[in-house]
Order: structure tokens, then C-alpha cells, then sequence
């Protein structure tokens, strides 16, 4: 089978498109035939070699990842496509299903076939779900990523009509879906993008845009109930002041020294810090199908390339330019 292999870490032209062995299912597991994947900021991190993550946790991520190279040499988080066969032991899936899926730590989605266990195991080895019936396969692929990290850190909080939400990144492969989440859950949203972007975020449903390249939005006088930093980039005391009494601080993307203070915080104050990742559930990704075949959520997709074209996917969304989701189509 085709796939696209990263032997060592660097900029985009490390990607190399080779034929690979095509897997073949355990007994509990699904073969799925790849009709759609992505290219997330996540990915362009670890194909660069970069832990987005604390110092604390350094080493062992290194350790998972790989130290010279990855250490799955076929990248690639979030799919769509069909399953093309099923291990003997399988009872949630039949040939021919229509399925989305995460990967997990395992990645392999840049590739014309990957096997998936039927049931989570906590994530860590991919889940699988029946794909939306009202989405293509590349808006499906578009979502788990995406999709699961939203809706984990907004069910944290517990949103009430008319809270007050702000989406500091609200563009992105996370911050598209937080915007129309939050929506759905009842609040008024404030979505902040540059000013290239905030057209998409109001088509999304945002309340209210903010062009981060010409407004400070902690410094504008503006109180949220909610404030879901999604780049992990803004100040922690201003956005604390920018939250009201008993508001929620929600940091997709934190820094040490943000986890620290947020434990502090946390304890020592009515505003509460949430900074840690979600883990990968079924449940959730079933749950993310529903609303979109409700037509309360879909995928912002940019740009689409053939998986020939990857280097080409990964040197776009390493600009950092994209709106919502960069998608590749195996053929």
C-alpha cells in the first residue's frame, strides 16, 4: 500500500510517499480502508520534532515519540474511510461500515489502509466510530482531532444560556468546532481570529469576532464566564482579569508555568484553570456524529490535497495560515 513515511525529524520535505506492507487485523480489530485524512498543527510539531508540552512531561513524551525520529514513522491522526474487513472477534462492525476514527499515540493515518481496535483502550490506540451519514469523508476526517478536544474542555464547565464564552483562536482545528459547541450549549460567543479569518467565525455562529491583530481583547474592558484559550499564547494574569467571579480559564495549549499558576489559582480563588488534554473516548466520537447529523456541528475545511501532495499540506499549515482543517484524500 501507499503511505507517506517521516524516517527523521525536520521541515516538510522529510515526508517521503513509499510502499509499505498493508496490515492485516488481529482478531479484534477492524481494517479500514483510508479515504480521507488531515494535516493538524499537531502533526507539523511532531514531524518537526517539537514536544508541545512541559518540561515535566518532556522526557516521556520524547520517549513515546522517539529521540532522532518518530518512532510510528507513518504520521497522521484523525481519518474516514470504510472498513474493508473485520477481525473474528468483532461484533460492533461489519464490512463496507462507513467509519471516522482518532488514532491515538499510534498515529499511521497518512496511508492508504490502518487497523483500529473495535473498542477504546482509553484512547491510546485509536477509536473508532460509523461515520455522520450527512458529511463526505473529508469532512468526517476533519473532525475527532478537532472535534474531541472542544467538546472535552467545554464539558468541563458546565455552560448555561448566555454565558459569556470567549474562543481566543477560534479558526483553527480546535476553535472551529469550541465556537459552534459553545453555541449549541446556549452561550454568547466571542470568537478571536486575524482579520483574514473572522468572516468564517462569524459563519460559524460566532456572536462576536475580535481581530487579535488590531485588539488586545483582555485589555477592552470585556468580562467572560468562559475564557477557552486555544494557542496557549495570551497572558495568564490579563486573561484571568478578563474572566468574572467563579469563570473558567481553559488552556488547550499550556505552558509550566500556566499549569503552576493554575493549580494556585484554582485553589486560592473563586476562577478555576483547566489545562489538561482530553482523553480519546467512543462514547464522545458517537456523540460528535449525533450532532452533526442534527446539523448543530460541521468541519471549516481550507484546502484539500491528494496524498501525493503532502509535503506540499505540511509546508501550508506550517504558515500558520489555515482556516479550520487541511485535508488529504487517498485514492
Amino acid at each position: 500500500m501507499k503511505a507517506i513515511v517521516c524516517t527523521k525529524y525536520g521541515p516538510p520535505d522529510v515526508l517521503q510517499l513509499k510502499e509499505v506492507e498493508k496490515p492485516t487485523p488481529t482478531d479484534n480489530e477492524v481494517l479500514i480502508k483510508i479515504y480521507a485524512t488531515t494535516v493538524t498543527k499537531g502533526d507539523c510539531e511532531l514531524r518537526r520534532g517539537e514536544i508541545p508540552i512541559t518540561i515535566l512531561l518532556w522526557l516521556p513524551m520524547r520517549i513515546a515519540v522517539g529521540f532522532r525520529g518518530p518512532r510510528k514513522k507513518i504520521l497522521g491522526q484523525e481519518l474516514a474511510g470504510k472498513i474493508e474487513a473485520v477481525g473474528k472477534d468483532v461484533k460492533l462492525f461489519r464490512k463496507d461500515d462507513q467509519v471516522f476514527a482518532a488514532t491515538g499515540f499510534g498515529f499511521g493515518a497518512y496511508a492508504e489502509y490502518i487497523c483500529l481496535p473495535e473498542e477504546s483502550n482509553g484512547g491510546k490506540t485509536g477509536i473508532v466510530a460509523l461515520k455522520p451519514a450527512n458529511t463526505t469523508y473529508e469532512e468526517a476526517a476533519a473532525v475527532p482531532v478537532g472535534g474531541l478536544e472542544a467538546l472535552h474542555f467545554l464539558r468541563k464547565v458546565n455552560i448555561q444560556s448566555g454565558h459569556k464564552v470567549l474562543i481566543n483562536g477560534a479558526s483553527g482545528t480546535i476553535g472551529t468546532f469550541a465556537v459552534q459547541i459553545a453555541k449549541m450549549f446556549g452561550a454568547e460567543v466571542t470568537g478571536v481570529a486575524s482579520t483574514k479569518k473572522l468572516d468564517m467565525v462569524r459563519s460559524i455562529g460566532a456572536d462576536h469576532v475580535i481581530d487579535y491583530t488590531q485588539e488586545d481583547f483582555t485589555k477592552n474592558g470585556e468580562t467572560y464566564d468562559v475564557i477557552f484559550d486555544v494557542v496557549g499564547k495570551s497572558s495568564f494574569s490579563s486573561c484571568l482579569r478578563s474572566l468574572k467571579n467563579k469563570g473558567f480559564y481553559l488552556i488547550a495549549n499550556p505552558r509550566l508555568s500556566s499549569i503552576v499558576r493554575g493549580k494556585w489559582t484554582s485553589r486560592t480563588s473563586s476562577k478555576s484553570v483547566i489545562n489538561w488534554t482530553a482523553s480519546q473516548r467512543t462514547e464522545d466520537l458517537i456523540f460528535l456524529k449525533e450532532i452533526i447529523e442534527a446539523g448543530k456541528l460541521k468541519s471549516v475545511i481550507d484546502k484539500s490535497y491528494p496524498l501525493e501532495q503532502m509535503v506540499e499540506a505540511h509546508t501550508y499549515v506550517d504558515k500558520g495560515h489555515k482556516k479550520g482543517n487541511v485535508v488529504i484524500t487517498v485514492e
